[in-house]
């Protein structure tokens, strides 16, 4: 097993890739890159994760930086502190969807986004070389930590133009909430409290013993929908560890994929605010098709939240985010977030006194499969005989291989976060979008 080290920062198996020497140098490397003073520390609810992050802190602290903990936390909280406190970076301890035997470090800079593709090199090619200075005894940084990220999350969400508060509570809704046991086990059920759902908990001890996949993929969610069904709830969400990802489950329990929180999310914010969207090439059209109801454009950027972000700033995008559940909304800050994906959701099914089923059958429907191989042979071969296959289709090659024709599309691509082949198809029906996948599968 390799370290992964991407755009996504750097994540293993903790002892056997992901080692002490690995975690300092990649953390003092980080804090050399930023010419850091103030950095905040958080991390997820892995078992790993409070030894690991003791590590960085001291690591922080010997570099003569001051360092902010704030404990347990979502992705999104630890990139808003990072702004708010007008830290020089953060560094967030979460190997997100990965299993349990996995960590990672998340590097974010000064604005809290992920660092860019040429960043991420700079810091990758300083931790190799280990050329590092320290400071002597008398400059050692103060550490302190706090407790009120969730608070200050919640606020700032609740304080956005695109959620109404008032129609929510009047609404009265009662949700279903799963959070893997991760670090938005607390955080998401305060804020549908804060908006006068009646919220029932499953897996909502933030012990990092994950009780299903840590996706939340639609395999995934079977405790969700039935807890849905049993007590009989408006609609249920689902997070991964770090929360920055959320996917649904409608009134009747029924996981819809992750693929519809974004697009839910994009309408409510476009239905106020008719600007365009980016999404990355792995996302569903159903992006592309509420764009083009509004009369705006919708951008597609390379896969990974930093790509898709900085398309929005390019482009001033009013929303976007990634199909895996990530909504990004620039209103609040350029980072996929779940609290967010909640409240915009519950703002449109308020408003428009509606529920979950009513969205989904009032729009188009795709089929859409994500499937992975581990790599066997060269992905460039792959990707050289699939564009021959595929000859005719609009081709994009900013991350692996992008095939498109009318409402169908392939997407090939290295993983950014594991070592396998990601291969995301998308059709009109499931049997056409399976066709898509076997072609491909047949050259790997």
């Amino acid at each position: 097993m390799q370290l992964m080290r991407s755009i996504s920062g750097i994540r293993g198996v903790v002892g056997e890739t992901l080692t002490p020497q690995v975690i300092m140098s990649h953390t003092k490397a980080f804090l050399d890159l930023m010419n850091a003073k103030k950095i905040v520390i958080g991390r997820d609810s892995r078992p790993t994760g409070s030894t690991i992050a003791e590590l960085v802190c001291s690591v922080c602290s010997l570099s003569g930086v001051e360092v902010v903990d704030s404990g347990l936390a979502t992705t999104p909280t630890v990139e808003l502190l990072v702004e708010q406190l007008e830290a020089s970076g953060g560094i967030i301890i979460t190997a997100s969807h990965n299993p349990i035997e996995w960590n990672a470090l998340k590097f974010l800079n000064s604005k809290g986004m992920f660092l860019g593709p040429q960043e991420a090199k700079e810091l990758f090619a300083k931790a190799d070389a280990a050329e590092f200075s320290w400071p002597d005894y008398s400059k050692i940084g103060k550490k302190e930590s706090i407790a009120s990220g969730d608070e200050m999350h919640i606020k700032a969400t609740l304080a956005l133009p695109f959620v109404d508060t008032q129609k929510i509570k009047e609404r009265k809704f009662k949700v279903a909430v799963d959070a893997v046991n991760g670090a938005g086990s607390f955080a998401l059920p305060k804020m549908l409290e804060a908006l006068g759902c009646e919220v029932v908990k499953i897996h909502c001890e933030p012990n990092g013993i994950f009780p299903r996949g840590a996706e939340p993929l639609q395999e995934n969610l079977g405790d969700l929908g039935k807890a849905v069904r049993e007590n009989k709830c408006d609609i249920g969400f689902a997070l991964d560890p770090d929360a920055d990802r959320c996917a649904i489950a409608d009134e009747n329990g029924n996981a819809i994929g992750e693929e519809y929180t974004l697009a839910i999310a994009a309408e409510t914010v476009l239905e106020r605010e008719a600007k365009p969207l980016s999404i990355n090439l792995s996302t569903s059209r159903m992006c592309e098709d509420l764009a083009e109801k509004f009369g705006v454009k919708c951008y597609r950027a390379a896969v990974g939240e930093i790509n898709v972000s900085l398309d929005m700033m390019e482009h001033g995008c009013v929303a976007g985010g990634e199909g895996n559940g990530g909504v990004i909304l620039p209103a609040l800050h350029y980072g996929r977030d779940s609290l967010v994906s909640a409240a915009l959701i519950l703002d449109l099914l308020a408003r428009r006194n509606i529920k979950v089923s009513d969205w989904v059958k009032s729009h188009p429907s795709y089929a859409m499969l994500k499937k992975k191989f581990e790599i066997k042979n060269p992905i460039a071969l792959a990707m050289e005989k699939a564009e021959k296959a595929f000859a005719g289709w609009k081709v994009d090659k900013r991350d692996g291989l992008w095939l498109g024709k009318d409402k169908s599309f392939v997407h090939l691509r290295a993983s950014n976060t594991e070592p396998v082949v990601r291969v995301i198809a998308e059709a009109p029906t499931a049997a056409e979008a399976e066709n898509l996948c076997n072609k491909i599968e047949e050259l790997l």
